[in-house]
Order: structure tokens, then sequence, then C-alpha cells
């Protein structure tokens, strides 16, 4: 059976050691609370807990959660994403977790957000995910590569060429159904091109009436809680089941529109009273 969890990331408004652990142990607090049962965050935390990991574990225990997932981001320099990467895998499998998420960090400029596939920076890319998982692989942690909105693997083209040059048995795909949306794919089509990829999943809605008056990076801003856009879940749902996925569904909220709380709340009751999990 599918597993559900929420991404804790938006909780930490600062990052200075003291209030970051303090808005993590927030957010564990409440995803538990509302039953999420499964939780991630950035790869960031790994700052405040490299010293000593099992601090982290114990906090974990303390609310009943599993941390399953951290969640990194690669600039266009191979040798030191791999540096990067390699130090977050490390202390994610030494945590406990099974997922490395990951994806580009964007193109350093203030270009457009949407532009052609551009084969050199995908490169470098499939490069630093092809090292990265299957060194990952022997740590028992999978690297899951996220397409994202204002970044060099973005539309389909982008993900067909990502594919085609990463090794299936190190590179998986964590798919998002937001973003996925903003591209202009159908995410159940996707899905089913690339279900035996498919290691992990982030959930969030799309407003799409709002999407259509969006431009650039304010189209990001049409994200909403589960059930308050267009997103078909259900048939996202029966997609994953069809190609024989049952790992997490994780959902993700970069702008709450009140809270964090209610937003973690809105969905958790619609995953529960719609896709009955």
């Amino acid at each position: 059976m599918m597993k559900v969890a929420y991404t804790g990331w938006t909780w930490i408004a600062s990052q200075e050691p003291k209030l970051a652990k303090m808005f993590l142990e927030q957010s564990f607090k409440e995803c538990k609370y509302l039953g999420y049962d499964y939780v991630e965050n950035f790869a960031f935390i790994r700052d405040y807990y490299a010293d000593n990991p099992q601090e982290l574990v114990e906090l974990t225990r303390k609310y009943d959660v599993q941390l399953v997932n951290l969640y990194g981001h690669f600039g266009f320099d191979v040798e030191a994403a791999l540096e990067t990467g390699k130090k977050q895998v490390e202390f994610l499998a030494a945590v406990g977790g099974k997922w490395y998420n990951c994806q580009n960090a964007g193109f350093g400029d203030d270009g457009p957000s949407e532009r052609p596939m551009n084969p050199e920076m995908l490169d470098k890319m499939c490069e630093i995910v092809n090292r990265l998982g299957a060194y990952a692989l022997s740590l028992g942690v999978k690297v899951c590569f996220h397409p994202h909105y204002g970044t060099c693997v973005f539309s389909q083209e982008d993900i067909d060429y990502f594919a085609a040059h990463t090794d299936p048995r190190y590179v998986f795909f964590c798919f998002d159904t937001a973003h996925t949306t903003l591209a202009g794919i159908d995410p159940v089509k996707l899905i089913h091109q690339y279900g035996s990829r498919i290691a992990y999943m982030h959930l969030k809605d799309v407003d799409t009436y709002a999407l259509t008056k969006a431009e650039g990076p304010a189209k990001m801003a049409t994200f909403r809680a589960l059930g308050q856009g267009t997103v078909d879940f259900p048939a996202v749902k029966a997609a994953l089941e069809e190609e024989g996925y049952d790992g997490v569904l994780c959902v993700e909220l970069d702008r709450p529109a009140i809270c964090n709380y209610n937003s973690a709340e809105i969905s958790r009751i619609y995953i529960k009273n719609v896709l009955g999990l």
C-alpha cells in the first residue's frame, strides 16, 4: 500500500541552527498530529546534525515519524555537486532514509524561466546523477531526479533526453503533479511512460485558471493544496497502481495560503476521503 508523506521544508523560516531545529521539530509534531507518518525535508538539514545524526533519529522517534527522503539541488559544477551530494546521501543513509530527491538548481542568471532543451546543461545533470546514483545505491539509497519549473529538466523533451542518458539501474524519477502540469504534460501519461523508473512521487494541485494569467516564476504561485485545483489525483493514483508503484506519495506546497498546518490538513483530509489512504 502506498505511504503518505508531507514535506516540511516550508516550516523552516530561518537557517540559523537553533531556530531551524525548532522549526523542524514543529513540522514533525504537526505532520504526525495530522496523520502523516512519513516526512521529508531539504538536504540542508544535514548541516545541523552532521556531527550527530543520532540526534535527528531521536527527534523522529520522539514524534513517531519516519524521515524517508532528503532533497538536494545541483548546479552545473559536476565535481562540486557530487561532493555535496555524496555527503547528503551518506547522512541520509545514516538516519535511515531510502530516497534522495534532487533537481537542477536553475539556470543561475536573470534569463527566462522556460527555455529550449539544452543538451550541454542536461549532460552535466546526467553525469552527476549517474555517478551519484551508483554510489547512493551502494548505501541503500535511491537517487530520484525531480523535473522542475525554471530548470534545465522541465519539459517533456528535457525529461526524455534525461531519461535516455541516465542509467535506469541507478537513476530514478520523482515526478511532481504540479510541475508536470506547468510543463503541459499529462501526469497520467508520464507515469505510464516511465512507470518502472518512478521511485517517489510529489503531489500538489494547480489552479489552472490562475495559471492562464500567470507569467514566469509567478506560475508557481498557482500551486494549491490537494483538491483545490484541477489535477485528477484519483487518475494519478490509478496509473501508479497499474504500474505497480507502492512507494511514497509526498504532498508538498511551496506557498501555503494561510499556514503550513492548514495546507497540510486540507491535503490530508483529501487523501483520506478521496484517495482512501
